[in-house]
């Protein structure tokens, strides 16, 4: 098996890893259509201020609404495509996202299934540590769920629970001026 944290690279960088619904856009339950996006206060702010900080910005969600047949996944990548838009549209970039759209309990069969991609499990941060030159030791998760934080210390990173509001200024203190 490959080390996915290789002793040394020079072009590491630090990520802050992203929860989806609940932290860059406000969290109705299930938000599966473009229609129901509503941008949580501060988030292009945020996802600037990590931009301009020089470190990776990853969103790692759960989409259990795919395998509930809530919405599909074309209407996932409609809201994500939506989101990131909106994002770029205030100078603000996401560098990559992963999406677990499996549940063990979901009612469409092709989804159904323990994946180790969904969070308490860490495989969505994992796989995006192994997929770009990313510095643990500097990385961190915002959620906001308790398993969003399960999922940041099993991948050997920081967690910090955000408890709504403004997420520039609940991220501010933890990114070095």
């Amino acid at each position: 098996m490959r080390d996915p944290f290789p002793a040394f690279r020079a072009d590491r960088r630090p990520a802050v890893f992203l929860d989806r619904d609940g932290v860059l856009n406000e969290d109705f339950g299930y938000v599966g259509k473009v229609e129901r996006v509503v941008m949580m206060p501060g988030a292009a702010a945020a996802v600037r201020r990590i931009n301009a900080a020089g470190h990776f910005v990853f969103v790692v969600t759960n989409q259990s609404g795919i395998a509930r047949g809530l919405y599909s996944e074309a209407d996932y990548f409609a809201v994500r495509g939506h989101i990131h838009a909106l994002l770029a549209g205030q100078g603000a970039r996401i560098d990559a996202e992963r999406y677990c759209p499996f549940h063990p309990e979901g009612t469409l069969d092709a989804f159904r299934h323990d994946s180790p991609w969904r969070k308490p499990r860490p495989g969505m941060i994992t796989d995006l540590m192994a997929s770009f030159p990313v510095d643990p030791k500097r990385s961190f998760l915002i959620g906001d769920k308790a398993s969003d934080v399960e999922a940041a210390a099993a991948a050997g990173i920081c967690g910090h629970l955000f408890p709504g509001g403004d997420l520039d200024a609940f991220l501010r203190p933890l990114l070095p001026p």
